[in-house]
């Protein structure tokens, strides 16, 4: 899965930092920070196009294209699919599989495109009646083209993992790794079904590996499982099959784009602890067109959702965009050397279905001494969902998986995951399963701080190592009210329904104007209330978690 975030329901954190009375309200959606100041709210201005002055003149560009993309990513990403409308007619209108695609079908196609599309998360219906070898634009930059590579290049194994995938898809993408991949370097073809239940994948399939390997003995081999297992741990399943000496580990929705391999494994060849990711471009999941993504470094938010990065400034430098980009974690598929990769410790297999596992490899690869890499060169189109498989609750998993690499690898900075997720560091009622193994190995590769890591790869992650207390903010003059933050692009804070509350708070004052965050009632205001700074009249906040005392 690439960048499997979701978009989440408007609920905020607040965070309470020392020094100056400053609440940070933070969205799940991401961390966005709003300033009580002495007299009035005072909202953080947005930057302004004078502070990108500094990078090169396509810079503002390529945040315009990464702000889309990450709109597309969350307008797409549903924890489950819709249900079907009673009637065809609406569900045909409500559908945005029909907004761009489908205007000429009859309502007998319309229905069966859509009952494919609600199955699959993308339109499977058209996917059947395109070409397995279809041609994919060329979307390198220039210079890629007049790159050259060694003779000799180490082979590959590539592992597809799938659940309930359309047939026409899986091939598609097998098509493709064979079509554009150096047949000399393509060692074999690995697929991972995890217990599908999808009567197609089971003859119609088996039915189509057995013509491949008529032609060419054990080139395709297939891994079922009995049980299913969620992707973090098919990945594995599938590396433990593989024999060549590096492995790609990919969703069974992908398309290669002509000479993806070579600086892959050029890279690798010359050091093996690179993990490496290709530059992704999107399948769209409506009309199965392809459209150009930005070249990108990948990251991840305190959540440890994955989101994509503007490329360092030290890449910029170099004015060469066939050059890799340096990245702090990985956003799904990737590439990298087999025994390296059991070496570094494989993925947490104690994760559960995925989510948080992309990121943790990232971490643990740079702290444990090897690095990661995005290459411009190498370029995969992957469909981006409507919805997901595996799973109607993703959220709970993610939340799990990321608590287990906050207790593992994050050192002193665990308390901003939880923080995040606005969860108590202590009792927080997780389960996170064992994770003395996990440490062990830490201990055994004799890793790095996640300080360095924060200092060292990604700078650009905001710490926030003032803080005293976090969660949900409410005010005893209206129990049912909490701080939230304003719906409107200023981000002012507002007074929103509370979402859960564990008394324990006072007033919040400034020490400077010796005034107070307060409620006053405003019968224009939705909720009957609006925050202003005044003579403190003895209201109280309360917030969910505390980590230190204030002295006055």
């Amino acid at each position: 899965m690439v960048c499997t975030r979701k978009t989440k329901t408007l609920v905020s954190t607040c965070v309470i930092l020392s020094g100056m009375t400053n609440i940070v309200c933070l969205l799940y959606v991401g961390w966005v920070t709003n300033y009580i100041a002495s007299v009035y709210v005072k909202v953080q201005e947005p930057i302004s196009e004078k502070k990108l002055e500094e990078d090169k003149g396509d810079t503002l560009r390529i945040i315009e294209r990464l702000d889309h993309l990450e709109n597309v990513i969350k307008q797409h990403i549903q924890e489950a699919p819709p249900k079907l409308e009673e009637n065809p007619a609406e569900a045909f209108t409500d559908s945005s599989l029909f907004a761009h695609w489908g205007q000429d079908l009859s309502p007998e196609n319309r229905r069966i495109a859509l009952k494919q599309f609600q199955y699959y998360g993308y339109n499977a219906y058209l996917s059947d009646r395109l070409p397995l070898d279809r041609p994919l634009p060329d979307l390198r930059p220039n210079g890629c083209r007049n790159l050259t590579f060694p003779d000799r290049l180490p082979e590959v194994s590539i592992v597809f993992i799938f659940v309930n995938e359309a047939l026409s898809v899986i091939l598609r993408s097998i098509h493709s790794a064979i079509d554009r991949t150096p047949a000399h370097l393509l060692k074999e073809i690995i697929l991972v079904d995890d217990n599908s239940n999808n009567e197609e994948l089971k003859e119609k399939l088996k039915k189509y590996v057995d013509e491949v390997n008529a032609r060419k003995p054990g080139f395709i081999k297939v891994v079922r499982h009995s049980k299913q297992e969620g992707l973090i741990r098919s990945r594995v399943s599938g590396w433990r099959v593989a024999t060549a000496p590096v492995v790609a580990l990919f969703d069974a929705h992908v398309e290669f784009n002509v000479g993806w391999a070579e600086p892959v494994l050029t890279r690798i060849k010359e050091n093996r602890k690179r993990v490496i990711s290709p530059s992704f471009d999107n399948i769209k999941y409506d009309n199965f067109e392809i459209e150009e993504y930005p070249l990108s470094a990948q990251g991840f938010d305190w959540e440890l959702w994955c989101r994509y990065l503007n490329p360092p400034k030290s890449w910029w430098k170099l004015e060469n965009t066939t050059a890799p980009i340096r990245s702090p974690a990985l956003i799904g598929c990737f590439i990298v050397d087999r025994e390296y990769f059991q070496e570094i410790g494989l993925l947490d297999e104690g994760m559960e279905v995925y989510g948080g596992e992309n990121v943790e490899l990232g971490i643990r690869v740079w702290q444990c001494g090897g690095s990661v890499e995005v290459l411009p060169c190498s370029r995969i189109a992957h469909i981006e969902r409507a919805h997901k498989p595996y799973t109607e609750d993703l959220t709970a998993h993610v939340r799990r998986n990321a608590l287990r690499v906050a207790e593992v690898w994050m050192d002193e900075f665990k308390s901003h995951v939880y923080m995040a997720w606005n969860i108590p560091q202590e009792d927080s009622g997780i389960d996170i399963g064992d994770i003395s193994e996990r440490k062990a190995l830490r201990k055994k590769l004799q890793c790095k701080t996640f300080r360095w890591y924060l200092v060292s790869v990604y700078p650009e992650m905001r710490m926030y190592s003032d803080t005293v207390a976090y969660g949900v903010l409410q005010n005893s003059l209206k129990s049912d009210l909490c701080l939230d933050q304003g719906p409107d692009t200023e981000n002012v804070p507002i007074m929103y329904i509370c979402h859960g509350m564990t008394p324990q708070g006072g007033p919040i004052q400034n020490r400077k104007s010796k005034r107070c965050l307060e409620l006053q009632e405003n019968n224009e205001n939705e909720f009957g209330f609006q925050l202003v700074l005044q003579k403190c009249t003895g209201q109280r906040w309360s917030i969910t978690n505390v980590l230190k005392t204030l002295s006055s």
